[in-house]
């Protein structure tokens, strides 16, 4: 099968996913006599929707490079949900009107487990269709919870930068003394897996050393156990740092807290953080400052890891790789070896990772609930591992910024 292949990129950016974006539009130019363009849709699956896409000929070698480099979703990207096929053929009609409009045979899909759901769909309705197309999900995720891989790229990077932060942050709050005693809580992403809330665990060279508690989805959050669990370190270094995942759930089930549900029913959240540091403060008496790592966690490239990028890359050109070879399914990454950490690239099934979340397991979380296991850390060390700095110029980083003009429509009219 020959034809043309369209990327696009879906859910929350990483740091690193642009080098997901360079691998596979570098492996595609070594495919000629399978592949005869690389287009890339503005903004996900909309973008295929709306015929908004893009020609990626007109990058160089170098804005490839620049590419690999830049943080956020230099195509767009976006949260929906196509329906299921049954419910809203129209919706499958138009989608494959542009694939066919612009004959595209290989379809890749660079997202989370919700956006694996997506390709699974797409690839189904193609096979019902006869449409000849591959699709392959290409992975992305700071969360780290898609199943069946060792690590998510992007989810390197973001834990990087949070370790590095709740260490820095550990020597200033280590400075100050108070006779009321000191508290700083930092709010990270997580709604129900604990992964970087966890990652943070290895800014703590001792056991005096931030972060002093860990508060994950996958535990109950008792608010009388950790208050005390706060004041005996406080009594103990003179200063607690607390890291909250943003799900964590009293013993009701329910979220601490919530910011915002969509009309597609997407939970935004957030206000975990103060909400914990609110509580220290009524009932302990500290003096508290808590912070959200919000979208800094996810974009910091300035401290990629060099790890989290060749995965990115890697898994992008395996994908280009396993579409022209007619395989579909979703790249995964396999560890080999921990001690050297050796990894290699595989293929999932579609069903094996749709919709589906990976939790932190048990042997990963401490006993007393409030930390992780020297079995995580020993998991998690080598995904952080390594500097990949992007050019600086003026002493900020020098980032692509794309500004590829859109392909003229063969369409009579625009998705609304």
């Amino acid at each position: 099968m020959t034809g043309n292949l369209l990327y696009a990129q879906s859910g929350g950016v990483t740091a690193v996913i642009n080098a997901s974006a360079a691998g596979v539009i570098s492996e595609a130019r070594l495919q000629p006599e399978r592949i005869e363009r690389v287009l890339a849709a503005r903004n996900g699956i909309l973008g295929v929707l709306r015929e908004t896409l893009v020609d990626t000929a007109a990058l160089s070698g170098a804005d490839l490079a620049r590419l690999r480099t830049t943080p956020g979703g230099a195509f767009g990207s976006c949260r929906f949900d196509l329906d299921p096929a049954e419910n809203n053929p129209l919706q499958y009609d138009r989608l494959f009107d542009v694939l066919a409009a612009h004959d595209i045979r290989f379809f890749l899909y660079n997202g989370g487990n919700g956006s694996m759901e997506t390709c699974r769909q797409i690839q189904s309705a193609a096979d019902a269709r006869g449409y000849p197309l591959t699709v392959v999900g290409v992975p992305k995720t700071v969360d780290n919870d898609i199943v069946g891989t060792d690590c998510c790229p992007g989810f390197g990077s973001a834990a990087k930068y949070l370790a590095t932060s709740v260490r820095e942050v550990g020597l200033d709050l280590a400075a100050m003394t108070t006779n009321a005693g000191r508290a700083f809580v930092l709010e990270v992403m997580g709604r129900n897996a604990g992964w970087l809330a966890a990652a943070c665990a290895l800014a703590a060279e001792d056991a005096d050393a931030a972060p002093h508690i860990i508060l994950m989805p996958e535990v109950v959050f008792d608010e009388t156990r950790f208050l005390a669990r706060v004041q005996a370190v406080v009594e103990r270094v003179g200063a607690c740092a607390v890291v909250v995942a943003e799900g964590i759930r009293g013993p009701d089930g329910h979220i601490l807290a919530m910011q915002d549900r969509n009309q597609k029913g997407y939970v935004q959240l957030g206000g975990a953080g103060e909400v914990v540091a609110e509580r220290i403060h009524a009932c302990l008496g500290y003096k508290v400052h808590y912070a959200l790592a919000d979208y800094l966690q996810r974009s910091a490239r300035h401290i990629a890891s060099r790890t989290d990028t060749a995965q990115a890359f890697a898994v992008g050109k395996a994908a280009v790789r396993r579409a022209v070879a007619g395989q579909r399914g979703v790249v995964g990454i396999e560890r080999l070896t921990d001690e050297a950490y050796v990894w290699r690239t595989n293929l999932l099934p579609f069903e094996q990772v749709a919709n589906l979340e990976r939790r932190l397991p048990a042997e990963f979380i401490a006993a007393d609930g409030f930390g992780v296991t020297e079995a995580f850390r020993c998991w998690c060390r080598p995904l952080i591992a390594g500097e990949d700095w992007p050019l600086f110029k003026d002493g900020l980083p020098d980032y692509l910024r794309l500004q590829l003009p859109l392909l003229p429509p063969r369409l009579p009219s625009h998705f609304p």
